[in-house]
């Protein structure tokens, strides 16, 4: 897939990405093969939207935002960027000196708000780290911009000199998200940046997010695993499977009329908002393919009740099927899938 003429608002190009990594064996750990965390996943992301990227533990949506901020190196592909200081720049190509210049403006929002802080550091220090490290500010200058911050992610200013242990975890995430707005970044990679909260901090969190987005005209690459806290906050969704995406759409087209049994799978599992309609989940038989030995053609066909002959031995290419609407699968023209009913419609059924 690549980036269609004319569209200039796009922001992150990601084209043809690998990430593989070498499996090693015996005394002298020679290489017998590889795990193929990503595996040629392709897909864009627009200036101001937020593009979510799901699927099930170990399909590489983690490993996929890592590679995107160069923190792991890719094994293949193409990763470009409309940097405001540099231009359009291959990730994977920049030296050193690039590449710190291009990190101020592409941060992360971890997924745990534990681990993710030092315990020995104070606010201050924690989120004025990157400000530090970058040369933007210091002294008095540096103690303003923090404090500052605090206040955009709904903190106290008093706590400044405080450390992480004082503080809860949806607090945490706050503090952990003022450390990724310090450089006023273009692109925020979240990974599962509210997995590990209670429900009701979840929607705190994501209401906040939602209007820093507005603030600071982010673009945020939202990774994460369940599908309704994807819904509420992404304009487009990508579906990934085993290393590969299979399916991306703009939201309300992907819930309502998917296009890939792998999606109509996942779907069937969110809960309807009418309870007088109730569906049985569609449960995938077998076991979730090997990124170290995947099956050939499609790697979803082994658990496809749609699969055909061609499944097993052809792989399929991502293509538009209809306007942002891609797919990854041979029959997508000709299969009709169940959606999840927008609540409008299941109120008027």
């Amino acid at each position: 897939m690549t980036e269609r003429p004319g569209d200039d608002q796009i922001l992150l190009d990601v084209r043809g990405l690998k990430k593989h990594f070498p499996i090693k064996r015996g005394w002298f750990s020679r290489t017998v093969g590889y795990v193929k965390a990503v595996d040629g996943v392709s897909f864009f992301v627009r200036e101001g939207e937020t593009l979510g990227l799901v699927g099930e533990s170990g399909c590489g949506k983690t490993t996929t935002g890592r590679v995107v901020l160069r923190a792991m190196a890719p094994t293949e592909g193409e990763i470009w960027f409309n940097d405001r200081d540099q231009g359009r720049v291959n990730i994977p190509e920049v030296d050193a000196s690039s590449l710190k210049r291009l990190r101020r403006n592409m941060q992360m929002i971890f997924q745990d708000p534990y681990s993710s802080l030092n315990p020995r550091m104070t606010l201050l220090e924690i989120v004025g780290e990157p400000l530090l490290v970058h040369g933007v500010a210091k002294g008095s200058e540096l103690k303003d911009r923090v404090a500052e911050l605090l206040k955009v992610v709904g903190l106290r200013t008093e706590y400044l000199n405080r450390y992480p242990h004082a503080f809860s975890g949806g607090q945490r995430q706050r503090i952990g998200i003022a450390r990724a707005l310090a450089l006023n970044p273009q692109l925020i990679v979240c990974d599962e940046p509210v997995s590990a909260l209670d429900v009701s901090i979840q929607a705190q969190i994501l209401n906040l997010l939602q209007d820093l987005q507005q603030q600071f005209r982010l673009t945020y690459l939202f990774v994460a695993h369940d599908l309704s806290v994807v819904e509420h906050i992404s304009d487009r969704i990508a579906v990934m499977y085993v290393g590969k995406l299979v399916e991306s759409a703009p939201t309300k087209q992907l819930y309502t009329t998917p296009r890939h049994p792998y999606t109509e799978a996942l779907l069937s599992a969110v809960p309807r908002p009418d309870p007088r309609r109730r569906t049985e989940p569609i449960v995938l038989q077998g076991e979730v393919a090997d990124p170290a030995n995947p099956p050939s053609g499609c790697y979803f066909h082994p658990r496809c009740r749609y699969a055909i002959d061609r499944c097993a031995s052809e792989s399929p290419e991502l293509r538009e099927i209809a306007p942002d609407h891609f797919v990854s699968c041979h029959r997508a023209e000709e299969l009709t899938l169940q959606g999840v009913v927008a609540p409008t419609q299941a109120m008027a059924g």
